[in-house]
């Protein structure tokens, strides 16, 4: 087999124009007339779906193949008990897989294949696979479509490579969330892991079924034992076949972390030879697509291409085009003087509130592109984590600490004023560092709010509900609370390394930021300094009329550059940003 391809010109040229053209990864969709007045057309990740509200009140999100068939794919007609209970085959494979056919609906029924996602679950591989793909990770509904039509455009490459793949047509998330025991994982490991990380790992406990249609022909496997191959040509037939698919796929761009034989359907002829295409290579569709990935070198070009595209959405967040109407799944919302655009995050049930009023920031903010990718803790205390997202944008997600107590006993009178005021909300800390921003005193950059998916009422009431309480005049644009106890928030910061600023200028200078405690331990500033910097940025604060109740060193960050100088403004302060807004207040008046 043919080495993997390299980054080509092609590739690197393919994302930008992507990205340049805004072209969607999906098919454009054509709404049939007798819909549910309550559809919606939504995009997620590129790919466009028309989302149903089920009868049993789940969620169906059809794709453009799936549209046309939208009576056929209710969950009434191949998932009723007794029907799905009857008529499903179970297929071979480590997943939960059925074939089943759909009730007749015009006198047309459709032959399914039903999977189970195992988002979040521990991959099953061998010794040497998970060696070679440590971080490897099941694709998200959501990402497993949108990675899908990417492969079916089929824009790298070369032109007469020919991958076949099944039709996505539907994701359905049912109503009803599973309970731990259900899931078959410890529920104590699982306890463990959301106590650890509240907010990021809770989703595992929604059931999401993928739903393609069935693609005729006999995997691989089938294939050679049809043929009666010995074992050692049967290895050889079963070797070859999945080294031409893994091959092409790299061609394009693409990859299998698990490729099997039996991923790869054939299509025999009475005579035991196999339907060729035109080249005269045996045809051959894909399927299995939740480990379906893009090579190194081809996600690299991709990548590159969305953080350009990232960087310059950005600079602008409140801009918008006001003559292109909204998206359906998104709306305008104003809370404490802040815009945002608010939507759901359908992979996790979750709402997201992103800063500012461009839409094409909302997707880089989904949980499902910074939820799981590597992070390194930031405090030692606190739940704050820095990334690098699936979209190579540098974030810090930071777990809030709404309704907990600053402290459980207020040793002075500085910590009594921290608690007699509480830890603020996510909204108020986003408020307030804005405010700041247009007074001139620099904080990291506010991105967005995530609220996690799953009310927990059978949590204990929040230890000070006072901020709940303050705050419940805020709503969602569906007129819910917008602060509720039982939800965990996540707020979503800028990267402090400024590389998001002017990434150019600065990596260039080579300009690099480190928080105060840090640099004084490595002799880049002195004890002195530190002291005059907290002193510096309390009297700032108190001329834009703001207090911190709890002024440490390690929320001021400062930036250095190849020297390891100290980078200051134009009037000789420090270039320092305030990166911990959790006990601001505004000073009281008297």
């Amino acid at each position: 087999m043919a080495p993997m391809a390299k980054s080509t010109p092609l590739m690197v040229a393919v994302a930008e124009q992507e990205l340049r053209e805004e072209a969607r990864v999906g098919r454009p969709i054509c709404l049939p007339e007798d819909l549910p007045a309550d559809s919606q057309t939504l995009n997620f990740l590129g790919v466009d779906y028309v989302h149903l509200k089920t009868s049993e009140g789940g969620d169906l999100f059809l794709t453009a193949f799936g549209v046309p068939f939208w009576r056929q794919l209710l969950p009434e007609n191949w998932f009723a008990r007794d029907w799905f209970a009857s008529k499903r085959e179970r297929l071979e494979g480590t997943s939960t897989i059925y074939r089943v056919p759909t009730r007749p609906v015009n006198n047309r029924s459709l032959d399914l294949v039903v999977k189970w996602s195992r988002v979040g679950e521990v991959i099953p591989m061998d010794t040497f696979t998970i060696t070679k793909f440590v971080n490897a990770e099941f694709n998200s509904p959501f990402e497993e479509f949108s990675i899908l039509m990417e492969l079916r455009k089929g824009l790298a490459g070369p032109r007469g490579i020919r991958i076949r793949t099944q039709q996505p047509l539907a994701i359905y998330v049912p109503s009803k969330r599973m309970q731990l025991w259900q899931t078959g994982r410890s529920e104590d490991k699982i306890k463990a892991k959301i106590a650890r990380h509240p907010g990021v790992e809770i989703d595992i406990l929604r059931q999401y079924l993928v739903l393609f249609r069935w693609v005729k022909g006999r995997d691989a496997v089938e294939v050679a034992q049809a043929f009666g191959l010995d074992a050692q040509h049967r290895d050889h037939f079963l070797s070859h076949t999945s080294g031409v698919v893994m091959h092409e796929l790299a061609q394009r761009g693409y990859r299998v972390m698990d490729m099997k034989p039996a991923h790869v359907i054939l299509r025999p002829k009475a005579n035991r030879t196999l339907l060729r295409e035109r080249t005269g290579q045996f045809a051959y569709a894909l399927v299995d697509y939740e480990l379906l990935e893009r090579t190194p070198e081809h996600e690299a070009a991709v990548r590159g291409a969305i953080r350009r595209r990232y960087l310059k959405e950005v600079a602008h967040p409140f801009d918008f085009d006001a003559s292109h109407p909204l998206p359906a799944h998104l709306r305008n919302t104003c809370l404490l003087g802040v815009d945002y655009l608010f939507g759901h995050a359908e992979s996790t049930g979750g709402s997201l509130w992103v800063v500012g009023r461009n839409p094409e920031l909302f997707h880089y903010f989904l949980p499902e592109r910074w939820r799981r990718t590597p992070k390194r803790a930031l405090s030692a205390h606190n739940q704050v984590f820095s990334t690098r997202t699936k979209d190579n944008i540098n974030l810090v997600w930071k777990v809030s600490r709404l309704g907990e107590w600053p402290w459980s006993k207020a040793r002075n009178g500085h910590a009594q004023r921290a608690r007699d005021y509480g830890f603020n909300s996510p909204f108020e800390e986003i408020a307030f560092a804005m405010e700041l921003n247009k007074s001139g005193i620099q904080t990291v950059h506010p991105r967005a709010i995530y609220r996690t998916g799953n009310l927990n009422e059978a949590s204990a009431p929040p230890a000070d509900p006072r901020r709940y309480d303050a705050l419940a005049d805020l709503k969602t644009p569906g007129e819910e609370p917008a602060v509720c106890p039982g939800y965990d928030y996540i707020t979503l910061w800028g990267y402090w390394k400024r590389l998001e600023r002017n990434s150019t200028e600065d990596l260039q200078n080579g300009t690099w930021a480190i928080n105060a405690v840090h640099a004084w331990r490595r002799n880049l500033i002195t004890k002195d300094q530190v002291i005059d910097l907290l002193r510096v940025m309390a009297n700032r604060l108190a001329q834009a009329g703001f207090e911190d109740l709890n002024p440490k060193p390690d929320h001021l960050l400062l930036t250095f550059d190849r020297q390891r100088r100290l980078v200051r403004d134009a009037q000789g302060e420090a270039d320092v940003r305030l990166c911990n807004l959790e006990l601001l207040r505004r000073a009281p008046t008297h």
